[in-house]
């Protein structure tokens, strides 16, 4: 079913005034720094929380007023929060029994639920004898079991480690795909999140909307600053001028994106591994048109990379040989290179 939402609500100084739509069978992720609202969007759609204005319409039915149970709404946080003293098929069968179902069936339904998230070999367990990864793929269960018209999907790989949350991830995607009745709203923090299970993107800041599209096309190309460093790209403010963008102290030499409109707010966008970096005595090192003297403030291990990051706020990534050929480390200054053709300036969205 299809969900449209249009929110508007107050919790203490705080307002959140979003409007959105998930059709049927999609992912809609939604990003944004702490306090910019993703958690009272959630308790907004779950019925938690009770927006002061609301319309949020789940096929033909409008889900405001409702109480949580009514909504036939499915949650999963980071946290299984499975009943400890119930066994895994228990936990599982809990949703469909809360529907009405015999406890007969509601095991039929929690097994095959079990078995849909490789996870029929722990039903006689309890909570206690699962690991992180274990639960999750519990918990994925249980919220899928009572059969939601709309999945709230709240961090579920926050709590993982390196090792169980690729394999929740694709998990999710696969279940995700295989129902194509049923809306899904994921909050999370991380691109790969958003990138392998969502088809569209809604960045919040202080309550508002900030960006929104297609998934790969807002990570490839962010307005905001908060996007930018999600996707891991380093990002430029100021205003598009011929050539590039003109900054309070320095112009970005770049490629105009075709809806960039002269002299408005712009923002130029590139990736850390387009960045050469430079002793800051090596005059004017190679031919890229934007050389930009600064200093290193952080040198942080990034994958099998070293990502440097710097007093001008732009961020480079080097191979370790790299980092230590150079002697780089927090105090040390340097010349970041970009070559003009690697930098992109697309129109400003409001922070």
């Amino acid at each position: 079913m299809m969900l449209r939402a249009e929110i508007e609500l107050r919790r203490g100084t705080f307002e959140l005034e979003v409007d959105f739509e998930v059709p049927a069978g999609t992912v809609l992720a939604i990003l944004g720094p702490n306090g910019s609202g993703k958690s009272s969007l959630l308790g907004s759609l779950s019925g938690l929380f009770r927006p002061q204005r609301a319309e949020i319409r789940l096929g033909d039915r409008d889900l405001h007023g409702l109480p949580p149970h009514a909504r036939s709404v499915g949650l999963l946080s980071q946290d299984p929060l499975l009943f400890p003293h119930l066994s895994v098929v228990d936990n599982v069968a809990f949703s469909p029994r809360s529907k009405g179902a015999s406890r007969g069936e509601a095991k039929r339904i929690a097994r095959r639920w079990l078995a849909e998230v490789d996870a029929a070999e722990f039903a006689d367990r309890k909570p206690r004898q699962l690991s992180g990864g274990q639960a999750q793929r519990v918990a994925v269960a249980r919220a899928l079991a009572g059969e939601p018209d709309l999945l709230l999907l709240d961090e579920p790989m926050a709590a993982l480690d390196v090792d169980s949350a690729p394999a929740i991830r694709g998990l999710l995607r696969r279940v995700l795909r295989a129902d194509r009745s049923r809306a899904t709203v994921l909050v999370t923090h991380d691109p790969l999140d958003a990138l392998a299970l969502a088809d569209h993107v809604l960045v919040l800041s202080r309550g508002r909307a900030v960006e929104r599209g297609p998934t790969r096309e807002v990570l490839a190309a962010p307005r905001t600053a908060f996007t930018a460093r999600i996707a891991g790209l380093n990002l430029v403010p100021g205003t598009a001028a011929e050539g590039g963008l003109q900054t309070e102290n320095r112009f970005v030499a770049g490629m105009l994106a075709e809806d960039v409109a002269l002299g408005e707010p712009a923002v130029a966008v590139f990736a850390p591994s387009a960045v050469a970096v430079y002793p800051a005595d090596d005059g004017h090192p190679g031919s890229p048109r934007n050389t930009i003297p600064t200093v290193v403030t952080a040198v942080e291990p990034h994958g099998p990379v070293v990502r440097l990051r710097t007093e001008c706020g732009m961020s480079a990534d080097l191979t370790p040989a790299a980092v230590a050929d150079l002697g780089l480390e927090p105090g040390t200054p340097v010349q970041l290179s970009i070559k003009a053709t690697t930098v992109t300036v697309h129109p400003a969205l409001g922070q």
